[in-house]
């Protein structure tokens, strides 16, 4: 399995209740065999331009894991979702993975040097 980012741009007028579009792009995702790893809501936000007459969008991002045959599959359903105005399923890149894994192994320790300095 190899893992993916999708960012999905949310129809604005389904801002108040979310749960059926989340809902639906989650279940997608689990039906094609993928894993989401993270997921996050950052926000209602003005577009650059016009999408189907709307100035804005929710931005919706997961990051997943995917079996080869599985973003093909995703992407003929994203293309005919009414509630999805755009989305961007890309590869990511491993040398980021092992970049941040390790940033995240350092962390700790930092942490923990700085607030025995504080004390």
């Amino acid at each position: 399995m190899k893992n993916y980012e999708l960012t999905v741009l949310v129809h604005p007028d389904l801002e108040m209740n979310l749960e059926p579009a989340t809902t639906k792009i989650k279940d997608l995702i689990e039906k094609n065999g993928g894993k989401i790893v993270k997921e996050s809501n950052d926000g209602k936000k003005r577009l650059a331009y016009g999408i189907r007459g709307q100035d804005f969008a929710v931005y919706y991002f997961y990051e997943v894991e995917l079996p080869a045959e599985a973003p093909k599959k995703i992407e003929g359903v994203l293309n005919i979702t009414d509630e999805v105005l755009r989305y961007l399923l890309v590869t990511v890149d491993e040398r980021k993975l092992k970049y941040e894994a390790k940033q995240a192994a350092r962390k700790p320790h930092g942490e923990d040097a700085e607030s025995e300095d504080e004390q």
